[in-house]
Order: structure tokens, then C-alpha cells, then sequence
């Protein structure tokens, strides 16, 4: 399959669980995730199995078969996630880790997954009798991957005696504004959380320059480019800012039905802004993507039917492998610097037993992506309820 037909597949995975969880999960929450995260770790496990598990993976992967996934997977890392800092572009880290129980043993084309497509540091582990130091070895993996912005990935319980793989994703991002805002200009304005006039105080970023502003039916698009650095890559965070205060949902189902809906409204020229006023936001924000994903139609890696059965070799103790549970956790930061995010994916294996100046003021609800726009990825998508709750 085409790279770029791969990477519009994996934008429609991205707004599919965008939609489910801004509509039907965390309708009033602030909320930010790394869709890209949850797809490496759903297509390691694809990896791994066979059968009309393998097929059920790939539908939700919108691809065709398991080479495609490595393919997306292999092509993706270094030309989108390789660190720009040392040339004056966006730092980013990027890292797989897997956690295996001692007394299993990967079969050989899976474990050359792992290491050589995924690129994953391979660690034995002792889940039979040392769940709990296991649990806090992998948090503090993920907290140092992600520049301690990522604390407690697996809660208290999720590894168990019966756990056997553990597979965790892990991205950093820390990118400047292109054009950085002034702080001394920043000051405090009245944010529409609700429409029901309510209102908190938070302190929004103004700046005189021109901006790319586009005005569409409905709704505003601003794109605020990060410092791009001495490569082609062209990171930039979009907002997209509904003109009604309650206006939200209706954007999100137009995300969601529109498939062609980043393409047509992104903005690509500046043009003269009027009022011009952007809340400083911090959001942390995690979920147990288990209950999602079945909602969605992929059931059957969380159930022993058929099994993950591509991962091991056949073990004494018997059982099949299933998915437990995929933890996810996601952090960002807004201000006049520019952005810090991350993001981990954990999954847990067990066995069974316009032209003229247009005003963008950003003070009531509206949607936020990170995107590299060269190769069309979204690094992080979330929503902006009340940017006064951290």
C-alpha cells in the first residue's frame, strides 16, 4: 500500500477514536491524546496473532495485511519522529519497550518484530512472583521517556501473576512557536466553559502579527507553526474554534463524518487578525482504552477465544494470551514559548487462566491537534473544555 494512502488510513483510526471519545466519553472534560501512540502498540499486537483476530486488527487498522503495518510503522519513525532539537526544529524522543516473564519464551518471527521493526528493548521479567516491582519498573520507564511528564502509566493492579508481555510506546514532543508571544502581553480574560453563562478567569496570549486564520461555515481554523529547524518536516499545532459557544459537538460530528475534513479547511496563508486571543492551557489526561476499542467493534484481542498466538511458544502452564486492558496517558502544555507533550501506550498480555482581518478569540471550548503537516501525521489530538482545570 501506497505511504501515503497508509498515513490517510491512519488518520481516519485517529479521528474514529477521537470522535468516540470526545462525544460519547469525555464530553465535559479536557481532554488530549496521542492517536499514533495507540496505533504502534495496537499493530505490535496484530503482530502477534492470526486468524480472525489478525483479521479484525487489521479492518480497525484500515489496512490490508501485516506487512502494510510494519511497512507505515518503518517509514513513519525516522521520517517523522527522529529529534529535530540539534538543528534548531522540535525535540522528539520516541521509544518501545517490552516487558516479558521469564519463563516465556517469544517465537522467533515475533521477537524479530519487536526488535528489529519495532526497535523495542526486550526486558525478562519475574510476573509470577514480582508483579508489583515489574509495575514500577515500567512507570518509571515511561516517566523517563517522556521527560518525567508521564507518572503511573499501569495503576495499581494491572500486572498480576497471570500477566506475561507487557508492550509500552512513549513519545515526547517540545516544540517552539515559530513566532513566539510576548508574556508581558499576556493578560487575563473571561472563558465560556459552558453555555450557560458561566465564566472563569485564565490568561490568554495576544500577538499584532498576521496569523493563519482561515474562516469556514461555522467555524475558525488558526495554525500556529512551530520553529521548523534545518529539515523538510513542518510541525504545527491547529485549533479549531466553533463561532458558537455551545457549538463543540456539532464540530466534532462534522470531524468525524467529513472524510476529507483536514484536508479542506486547514489554513495555508496569513491574513490580518483583529482580536487575537489564545488561553495558556495545561491538560493531563489518561484512559483505559479497553472499553473504547470494544465499543468500536475490536473484541476479539481482549478475549482467550482464539488467542495471541504468534507471540510464544507453546508453554507447559497452558492458556492462550489475550489483551487485559491499553492504558493510555497523555500531557500538554500551551504558552508563550510554545508546547510540551507526550504521551504512553501501554498494553497489558495476559494469559487466561478569508482576506480581510478576522477576529480569532479562543474563549469558550474548541479542538486542538498537533500534526506534521509534510507527511500528514497527528502526533496528538484533544479538546479544550475550561483551560482554568490543569
Amino acid at each position: 500500500m501506497d505511504i501515503r494512502q497508509s498515513i490517510r488510513n491512519q488518520t481516519h483510526v485517529s479521528i474514529t477514536l477521537a470522535n468516540h471519545l470526545l462525544l460519547n466519553k469525555f464530553q465535559d472534560s479536557n481532554v488530549v491524546f496521542s492517536p499514533v501512540s495507540i496505533h504502534i502498540v495496537l499493530g505490535l499486537v496484530a503482530s502477534g496473532c492470526n486468524g480472525q483476530t489478525l483479521h479484525q486488527l487489521l479492518a480497525f487498522l484500515m489496512t490490508n495485511t501485516i506487512h502494510d503495518v510494519h511497512a507505515l510503522y518503518s517509514q513513519l519513525v525516522p521520517w517523522v519522529f527522529a529529534d529535530g532539537s540539534p538543528y534548531g526544529g522540535p525535540r522528539l524522543a520516541f521509544s518501545n519497550g517490552a516487558w516479558v516473564e521469564n519463563t516465556v519464551v517469544l517465537k522467533p518471527n515475533f521477537k524479530q518484530v519487536v526488535e528489529t521493526i519495532y526497535h523495542s528493548s526486550t526486558n525478562q521479567v519475574d510476573f509470577k512472583n514480582k508483579p508489583d516491582e515489574v509495575t514500577k519498573e515500567v512507570n518509571l520507564w515511561a516517566e523517563t521517556q517522556t521527560a518525567g511528564l508521564i507518572k503511573d502509566i499501569l495503576p495499581v493492579g494491572a500486572v498480576t501473576q497471570d500477566t506475561r508481555i507487557i508492550f509500552a510506546n512513549a513519545i515526547y514532543f517540545k516544540g517552539i512557536w515559530n513566532e513566539k508571544f510576548d508574556p508581558s502581553r499576556t493578560k487575563h480574560y473571561d472563558f465560556h466553559p459552558n453555555n450557560d453563562g458561566s465564566r472563569v478567569q485564565v490568561p490568554f496570549m495576544t500577538s499584532n502579527k498576521k496569523q493563519f486564520v482561515r474562516s469556514c461555515d461555522g467555524f475558525k481554523v488558526l495554525g500556529l507553526p512551530y520553529l521548523q529547524g534545518g529539515d523538510r518536516r513542518r510541525f504545527t499545532m491547529y485549533i479549531f474554534l466553533p463561532d458558537a459557544k455551545n457549538g463543540l459537538l456539532y464540530l466534532i460530528e462534522r470531524l468525524g463524518s467529513e472524510s476529507d475534513f483536514l484536508e479542506r479547511y486547514l489554513p495555508f496563508q496569513k491574513v490580518e487578525v483583529g482580536q487575537f486571543l489564545i488561553p495558556k492551557f495545561k491538560i493531563s489526561f489518561g484512559f483505559e482504552a479497553k472499553d473504547m476499542l470494544m465499543e468500536l467493534g475490536l473484541v476479539l484481542p481482549f478475549n482467550a477465544e482464539e488467542g495471541l498466538n504468534e507471540m510464544v511458544e507453546q508453554s507447559n502452564d497452558g492458556g492462550l494470551l489475550y489483551v487485559s486492558d491499553i492504558y493510555h496517558k497523555s500531557f500538554v502544555e500551551v504558552n508563550e514559548e510554545g508546547t510540551e507533550a507526550a504521551a504512553v501506550s501501554a498494553v497489558v498480555i495476559m494469559q487466561q487462566c478569508a482576506m480581510i482581518p478576522v477576529d480569532f478569540v479562543a474563549d469558550h471550548p474548541f479542538l486542538f491537534m498537533i500534526r506534521e503537516d509534510m507527511s500528514r501525521v497527528v502526533l496528538f489530538m484533544g479538546q479544550v473544555i475550561d483551560p482554568s482545570v490543569e
